[in-house]
């Protein structure tokens, strides 16, 4: 099975538009979106519609989660008094904008999937979270401790966990041995930003997570993670914020994947 996940669009229409142009061109049975459709940009509604009409299985991602409860905190981990004041800026402007259908849209939203699989009798459970199986605005980096990395996924109970929330994407395999020493294979992927990549690479980013028919937990090779980049008008996004009263930062950051 090939299942296409998304996340972080953050309100960058001409990025959703490109991915879904890209996607369609693969071989996929399922597509699902990790969250956070909104923030940062001019068209919080239109992607929110844009998700809607496909009918694609969503999940909140922190902005969303602020927003559908037309808060003033988006659970956004500033650094700097420069970063909180650009952040005030960007929820201000998209609570103003959004409107109350999409509100309600996104207050429904799940916090987390999860497939399970019963292949070769033998279980194989998916989970879909935006920052983590614990808080929705967790950080998960790549060089987070492998302990800490096996002990949230083997709380949560998952043996594939897929995220978003850093817009830096990965895929680690750990194993978490068993007490009679066979292997379990766990498979931590953070599939990156369509909307707001910060990996330096301005395309925008998805996986395809492939899982073949043998998918087993001792195997690392039966679970592979195929990383997509594909272009989009960067500029246009850009402009788009240049000519709001969104902070022109937010379009350098475009620009430099920053």
């Amino acid at each position: 099975m090939r299942i296409a996940l998304f996340s972080d669009i953050h309100a960058n229409l001409p990025a959703l538009e490109a991915f879904f142009k890209d996607v369609e061109t693969r071989d996929t049975d399922a597509i699902y979106c990790l969250g956070d459709l909104v923030g940062y940009n001019i068209w919080p509604n239109e992607v929110i519609d844009q998700i809607r009409k496909r009918g694609i299985p969503t999940i909140a991602g922190n902005y969303d989660f602020g927003i559908g409860r037309s808060s003033d905190d988006c659970g956004c981990a500033y650094k700097t008094d420069e970063e909180k004041e650009n952040g005030k800026v960007s929820i201000d402007f998209t609570n103003e904008i959004v409107k109350d259908e999409q509100r309600s849209y996104l207050r429904t939203l799940p916090a987390h999937i999860r497939l399970d699989f019963q292949l070769n009798d033998k279980p194989l459970s998916v989970l879909l979270v935006h920052g983590s199986p614990r808080r929705i605005n967790e950080y998960l980096f790549e060089d987070r401790d492998e302990k800490s990395m096996l002990r949230i996924m083997e709380q949560a109970g998952a043996d594939v966990m897929l995220f978003g929330h850093t817009h830096k994407p990965y895929h680690r395999i750990l194993d978490s041995a068993q007490a009679d020493g066979t292997d379990h294979f766990r498979h931590a992927i953070n599939i990156g930003s369509v909307g707001k990549p910060k990996d330096g690479d301005p395309r925008g980013g998805y996986v395809i997570l492939d899982i073949n028919a043998d998918a087993s937990t001792s195997s690392k090779e039966s679970i592979t993670v195929e990383f997509i980049r594909f272009d989009y008008d960067v500029e246009k996004a850009a402009k788009a914020v240049e000519e709001s009263i969104l902070p022109g930062a937010y379009a350098e950051s475009l620009r430099l994947a920053k």
